[in-house]
């Protein structure tokens, strides 16, 4: 039986749900069995573009607007939502990733300690005063970079966008959140989740779709000032040279780690300890 408690083939732009621009969908497959079980949109350029604009409309409406502590309230709240919904978030990102129940579930864990994190920091980043000349004063004051833009794996989505979308957002940046076509459920679910703890309009939007689409769209978009990348090295590399066209500033996460190597001698119930 299903857990999923919102339709999946929409893209989230400005807080309202809709069809993607293109009209077309991506399946949503079960990596454990193969089975195809739903779809997501096939969002494109100009669907990004549509969070682009709505993300810096909300730099410049209530989210802009809001207070460090409002900030805060809103990211501990959407923790609270999580740990709600952790049997269904756990059932769907273990269904969509194809990893074992118990890790999902600890990965729905993260992604609320993340937003308690955050959440309790939004309100405690200052400004530094530095020591200078008489009569003067010199300070350094930490500002949101204004649109980001967050292209997250298909390995641990939830994990990755508490401590991507989560810091950005307890800074006051509007996000625009593109998931990995593989698995993008469980940042629709957040999206919805944001939006029910009281994430003013615009302040997230989410676009599935494919990298080469989508991803390449909002890495190279001349309105976005910042972008995080977590993935593969080449392509890692092209979301850098895209976004340095438009000189951006990129954080990377690239390559993969803790290979694990099993020979035809393991002990297949020792090795495989989550399963």
């Amino acid at each position: 039986m299903s857990r999923i408690w919102f339709d999946t083939d929409k893209i989230c732009t400005g807080g309202a749900w809709r069809a993607p621009d293109s009209g077309e969908f991506l399946p949503v497959n079960d990596p454990s069995t193969g089975e195809t079980f739903g779809q997501i949109a096939r969002g494109t350029a100009p669907d990004v573009d549509a969070a682009v604009a709505s993300a810096r409309a909300a730099l410049h409406g209530d989210w802009g607007r809001m207070t460090a502590t409002q900030r805060g309230r809103i990211l501990t709240k959407i923790g609270q939502l999580v740990l709600e919904r952790a049997d269904d978030l756990a059932w769907i990102e273990a269904r969509d990733v194809g990893k074992p129940l118990t890790q999902a579930r600890n990965d729905v864990i993260a992604l609320a300690r993340y937003m308690e994190f955050y959440g309790g920091a939004a309100d405690k980043l200052h400004g530094t005063t530095i020591p200078y000349l008489d009569g003067y004063t010199v300070y350094t004051l930490r500002e949101p970079h204004g649109v980001t833009g967050h292209i997250v794996p298909w390995n641990y989505p939830m994990q990755i966008i508490g401590r991507s979308v989560g810091a950005a957002l307890a800074m006051g940046n509007a996000c625009v959140l593109k998931p990995a076509e593989e698995a993008s459920l469980t940042a629709l679910a957040f999206t919805h989740l944001a939006y029910d703890a009281g994430l003013p309009e615009g302040a997230l939007s989410t676009v599935p779709g494919l990298g080469t689409e989508a991803g390449a769209a909002l890495s190279s978009h001349p309105d976005i000032d910042h972008v995080s990348f977590t993935g593969s090295v080449p392509v890692g590399a092209l979301v850098q040279q895209a976004a340095g066209q438009n000189v951006v500033p990129v954080t990377l996460e690239l390559g993969g780690k803790s290979p694990q190597l099993v020979f035809a001698d393991a002990d297949l119930d020792a090795a495989t300890p989550f399963s």
